[in-house]
């Protein structure tokens, strides 16, 4: 059995837990690697939690595609947050997060040997999805400032493209994709007979008042699969509730996907989720900050690493990011990035993740995450990655 080979060895590796092993063996690092929010579920989503003990049948099977309360609770959220109509074109089908979500997507709309154009820097859960479902990765480079190129999406639209992905806000980039690039590319889809994957799990991280936008929100239901999670916006990272809203046309193929992998969503995770969803906007505003106040929550964070990574221009390239809770980081120097990743945590005691892992292997990137920390925390942590780099890098 030790020469048993499998689809999965064409299937890169998770980083986190590999970038995890390191950060164990270096006591005391602080980590600007994985991607989750500092502040817990709001008390709404645990108040709910007796509203699922207190029904005997909540012990049993529930719907594949989620709770009708949930559902119901989803679609009044579209409407209002995302300006998608829930209708008799579309539907809403409640996953184990969005990573589940865009899994369904991939294999209810291919055969083995189909293609999905992914833009570099890609999501690693993305390129491993399709990867598994035996389909191929087709990369399309985004411009400088890590910006869709419509015409280069267009060109690479082959009679096997089933797909084109999009993240807005972006991972890893922290970019976010204006209403004009994204409708450009939704319409691409459309004449060309394939879909529109939309990953919109950063949907509330927006900053210097700019503003997130639903493809699906364009009356483009019939091609536009759109995926949303709770693990962000509502510390709901081990809850495991994402959703998407997809053509009505799917729905009995995404059914079956969901019911082998699944059978139904958590039904506890998803009364905390409806409660979460009824909590104050007072909750996003004072842990993400954003819009409203842009001087609290996370938004102060990123202006705070943002001001200490500016002292690194001479090192490397920082381009704008008006979203998530990501920088990308390009350095300039021919070391290759995981060694360079290494050398920050065990000589320098910071952790950030290597760029190759999102598809970006011609020169040295960096993402710097910094939503997991407190202002204080971040702080001491952006000082050691600068500190760290102009040591290794600038010396």
């Amino acid at each position: 059995m030790e020469s048993l080979t499998s689809r999965m060895q064409g299937v890169q590796s998770p980083i986190i837990p590999v970038v995890g092993e390191l950060i164990k063996n270096s006591p005391g690092t602080i980590s600007l690697g994985q991607g989750v929010v500092h502040y817990n579920p709001p008390p709404e989503a645990l108040e709910f939690l007796s509203k699922f003990l207190a029904e005997p049948t909540n012990n049993l099977y529930k719907s594949v595609e989620g709770i009708p309360l949930l559902l119901t609770a989803l679609a009044g959220k579209l409407q209002a947050f995302n300006g998608i109509e829930i209708n008799e074109q579309n539907c809403i089908v409640v996953t184990a997060g969005s990573n589940m979500g865009f899994m369904n997507a991939i294999l209810a709309i291919t055969n083995p040997g189909d293609e999905i154009i992914l833009n570099t820097p890609y999501y690693f859960n993305h390129e491993m999805a399709i990867a598994i479902a035996g389909c191929r990765v087709v990369l399309v480079a985004t411009d400088e400032n890590y910006q869709l190129r419509k015409d280069a999406i267009a060109q690479a639209i082959t009679p096997k493209t089933r797909a084109v992905v999009t993240i807005s806000p972006n991972n890893p980039t922290g970019v976010v994709y204006s209403e004009a690039a994204l409708h450009q590319v939704n319409q691409i889809c459309e004449t060309r007979g394939i879909y529109h994957i939309s990953d919109e799990a950063y949907e509330y991280f927006t900053y210097n008042g700019v503003k997130h936008v639903s493809p699906a929100a364009f009356g483009s239901s019939q091609h536009t699969i759109s995926l949303f999670s709770l693990s962000k916006a509502y510390g709901f990272a081990s809850w495991r509730i994402g959703y998407m809203v997809i053509p009505k046309h799917l729905f009995i193929a995404i059914k079956k996907v969901q019911d082998t992998i699944l059978i139904c969503p958590p039904v506890i995770s998803q009364y905390a989720a409806l409660g979460a969803l009824q909590a104050k906007a007072e909750y996003l505003e004072s842990n993400i900050g954003a819009l409203a106040q842009p001087a609290v929550g996370i938004a102060q964070v990123r202006q705070l690493v943002l001001d200490s990574l500016n002292r690194l221009k001479y090192l490397c390239s920082i381009s704008p990011a008006n979203g998530a809770f990501y920088f990308f980081l390009k350095i300039n120097t021919q070391m290759d990035a995981f060694e360079l990743v290494k050398k920050l945590i065990q000589q320098h005691k910071v952790a950030v993740i290597p760029g190759t892992t999102f598809g970006m292997d011609n020169g040295c990137y960096l993402r710097v995450a910094y939503g997991a920390l407190q202002k204080e925390t971040a702080k001491e942590g952006i000082e050691r990655l600068v500190q760290g780099l102009e040591t290794i890098v600038g010396s």
